[in-house]
């Protein structure tokens, strides 16, 4: 699977309540297959994602679509929370090297989803990246 269907593309869902009180999302976390880790931490005024470990196979898409080096790219940027309780900011794809406006969403503690739409809410997919560790 192609890391662009690994991280969507950009991100959009509601927040139930207990996401709203389950705490920051600073920390490490990986994808469902276990072939990305990004280590979320403040980044100026928000909140920003960057690649920490990466399976062979990902580090090969990400190279084909453009992103010679993975580990160390910033997937997400300048997340920010919104009064909604979404997550507001930027999401880089390294297989498609492009980045888009998105949303994550805190489902509890240890879970964060994103969901992405190409397109005025076209094109849509959901990524779920659970915590490997706080800070």
């Amino acid at each position: 699977m192609r890391m662009g269907h690994l991280f969507a593309a950009a991100l959009i869902v509601a927040t139930p309540a207990a996401a709203q009180r389950a705490g920051g999302w600073e920390g490490v976390w990986r994808n469902n297959a276990d072939s990305v880790r990004i280590r979320v931490a403040k980044c100026g005024q928000g909140l920003c994602g960057t690649v920490v470990q990466a399976s062979a196979k990902a580090r090969a898409d990400a190279a084909a679509g453009g992103t010679d080096r993975l580990i160390g790219t910033q997937l997400f940027h300048d997340f920010r929370r919104g009064d909604d309780g979404l997550w507001y900011g930027q999401v880089y794809v390294p297989d498609v090297d492009q980045t888009f406006d998105g949303t994550i969403e805190q489902v509890n503690r240890d879970t964060i989803v994103g969901t992405g739409c190409l397109f005025a809410g076209f094109g849509c997919k959901s990524q779920t990246w659970r915590r490997v560790a706080t800070k």
